[in-house]
Parts: structure tokens; sequence; C-alpha cells
């Protein structure tokens, strides 16, 4: 989709090209492109060198990091990181507890937290989920029970994603057992190094690392740790989600995998025609088209309108349950035009050991792990059929 895009806003897109171009790793574009695993390592070497530059957080404050650009400007710089293949800043540090800091935490908070998130000497998770509190996330039972100056925690998170490379995880915890559900809970920073944690894999369908266990055994976690007040956690925890949801619609992402459809879609073949000339399937793709396009144009008025308030509002959740919906679409597209060649599971090409690869085709070589993990996307940051409910009230009414 073009926008009309003023002088200004070209000028800058312009700069934005030229900065990717003289300083995203080949290696890790390559990685991107061709959705192969990425480690640690490389999500690290991406944050530092935009954090070098300055650009690690477009959305926040000038005055905490942020870079001052306005709604147009970060979503020339969203889109043109996409479209290059850029690693992702991961959310959990930059977009999820930051804001929640910068909004209800102290000042000592802010001074210590903000810029190790920048820099990325702190690498966060988020310990929200546990076995039996996921929708119901009020539900929760790992409790935090203050003793002195400092609380003692024990209970379990589960599905943490990244939780074997963190530094620090932002956590619900039961602070009142015995208050309503929603107003006995608090919002804790935990030091992952903490005597009483461990942490343990749940290995995915594809064989990968990604989400893991997390037990807490009589934790001791300083009173200076709790953002805000005491039992609100709640509230500071649907504001996160609320930032969430919106990063969550991807539409950048979306617009560059729609070409990878189309270009995979293009080289296969159906009664000796191109794929993409068969009337049934593109029509699926111009459907899924037009759904992107849509998706974005409600993005950029989301985004647009958040600086005349604290946060994103309802409409994070429309974002979120199109997003996702798209993203599953996308991957369905993609193993139906690859067809049998999706079959094989080649963990060594994912994870660019080429020496042991024993891949055939490389566009299809991921396409089965790639569909199979985005199953998971309409599920977390709360659940399309959550977001359904919190759209009907909150925005229709009903």
């Amino acid at each position: 989709m073009d926008l009309n895009y003023s002088a200004e806003d070209i000028g800058f897109r312009d700069e934005v090209r030229a900065f990717i171009a003289a300083n995203l790793p080949s290696d890790l574009q390559h990685k991107v492109l061709n959705h192969k695993r990425l480690s640690r390592d490389d999500f690290v070497r991406w944050h530092k060198i935009l954090a070098k530059q300055g650009w690690v957080a477009p959305s926040w404050p000038v005055e905490h990091g942020g870079t001052g650009w306005n709604a147009v400007q970060r979503h020339i710089w969203e889109e043109e990181c996409a479209t290059a293949g850029t690693p992702p800043i991961l959310p959990f540090g930059v977009n999820m507890v930051a804001p929640v800091i910068m909004a209800f935490g102290n000042a000592a908070q802010k001074s210590h937290y903000l810029p190790r998130i920048l820099s990325c000497e702190d690498w966060w998770c988020q310990g929200y989920s546990e076995p039996g509190s996921g929708s119901d996330l009020a539900s929760l039972k790992t409790r935090a029970e203050r003793q002195g100056d400092h609380y003692v925690v024990n209970g379990q998170k589960t599905w943490t994603t990244l939780a074997q490379h963190a530094d620090m995880i932002f956590c619900l915890v039961r602070t009142d057992p015995a208050a309503r559900k929603q107003e006995g809970i608090s919002f804790l920073l935990i030091d992952m190094k903490t005597p009483g944690i461990t942490v343990r894999p749940i290995m995915m369908l594809d064989e990968d690392h990604e989400v893991n266990e997390v037990f807490f055994d009589d934790v001791n976690v300083p009173v200076e740790n709790l953002i805000g007040e005491e039992n609100r956690g709640w509230t500071y925890a649907k504001y996160l989600l609320g930032h969430e949801r919106t990063g969550i619609a991807a539409v950048g992402r979306a617009k560059r995998e729609l070409q990878f459809l189309k270009r995979v879609a293009g080289d296969q073949q159906k009664n000796g025609k191109s794929l993409l000339e068969d009337p049934v399937y593109a029509a699926k793709v111009a459907s899924l088209e037009i759904e992107i396009m849509a998706l974005e144009v409600t993005v950029l008025k989301v985004v647009s309108q958040e600086g005349a308030r604290r946060g994103p509002g309802p409409e994070a959740s429309m974002l979120k349950v199109k997003g996702t919906e798209i993203q599953q679409t996308l991957t369905e597209l993609m193993l139906e035009a690859v067809g049998p060649y999706g079959l094989p599971f080649d963990r060594a090409y994912l994870e660019g050991k080429a020496e042991h690869s024993v891949a055939q085709d490389d566009d299809a070589a991921p396409l089965a792990s790639y569909y199979f993990n985005y199953r998971k996307t309409s599920i977390y940051g709360g659940s399309n059929e959550i977001q359904k409910n919190i759209i009907t009230q909150m925005i229709l009414g009903l």
C-alpha cells in the first residue's frame, strides 16, 4: 500500500534505508528472510547496533531515550525494517515492561532500569501465564508475602518466552489472597539470578526451545522492586497488554511475508500454469492482501491517537485479532503452495547448519515449522476469543 508521504517523510525513509543498508549484518538478514532461527547473540547484536544509533526505542519519550519520531515516521521505520529483514527488537523490555515503568514506576526505578533496557544490558521475560491461568489471568496463584523489606515469592509461571536467556522477569503475583481476584495482584520485577528460581524448558513440536516453565521457591524480592502500589498490579497488567497487542499486529512483517508468499506460489505449477494463475488460490491471496491493507490503515489510526492518552485503548484488541489471523493465513497459504515439499523437518536447516542440512528446497524447508509455530499467535497476548469479548463490550457497548 502506497501512503501519501510528504517530502519530509520520503527524506526520512531514505535515511532509514541508507542506515539499514549500511548496518544490517548480512548473516542476520539471511536468517530472517529465510525463516531460520535466531540465537540470543543475533537478537542482542542488532539491538546494540540500533542502541548506538539511538533508534532502539522509537515509541519512547525523548527524555527517556526515544527518537521523537511521529506516528508516520515510526510506521516507516517498522516497514523498512520488516522489508529489509532485520531481526525484531524483542518486546518484553522495550515495548512491554518499559512503558509500565515509565507510567507507574518511581524515579529510582526509571533511572536504573530504562538505560539497561536501551543498552540490552538486561534481557527481560514476562511472568504472566500459569498452568491454570491463561486467558483467565486474574485467577493466578503465584503468591508474594511481604516480610519486612522483601517479598517471598512462591509459585509457577509457564509459556515464558526465552526465559532461558533472561536476566530479569516482570511478574504478576498475588499479594492479597482475601481480595477479589483482580484486586489482590501486584507487579514485581525479579532478578532471574535470585536463589530459588528454576527454569525448565518446554520443547515445541519443531524441537525448538522457545518457551519455559519458571518455578519460584521462597524467592526473596526486595520491596523496592514493586511497581506502583501493592495490589494495583492488575491495572498495570492491562496497560502493558495494550502495548503488547498493538505490536502483535506486525503489519510490516505481514507485508514482507505476502511478497514471499507470492514468489513461492509463483514458482509452483498447477496444470502447467503458475499457482498464482489458479483462480481459487489467487482469490485467497487477493483477499489476504486486502486484509493487510485494511490492517495497516487501522494500525496507523490507533498509533496516531496514542499521543492523546496514556496508552493504547481497546482498539488494540482489534489489531491483535486481525493481525494474528493474517499471520496464520499467511503460513497456511505458504504451506498450501509448496504442498509435499513442506513435509520434511530439517532442524539443521532451521539452525543454519548447512553442512548437515538435507533441504532440497530452501523456500519450502522451514514452512512446516513456521506454520506450526504461528498457531500460538491467536492465543498469546490474550486469546482472540477474549479479545472479541473486549471489542464487544468496550467498543460496541454490547
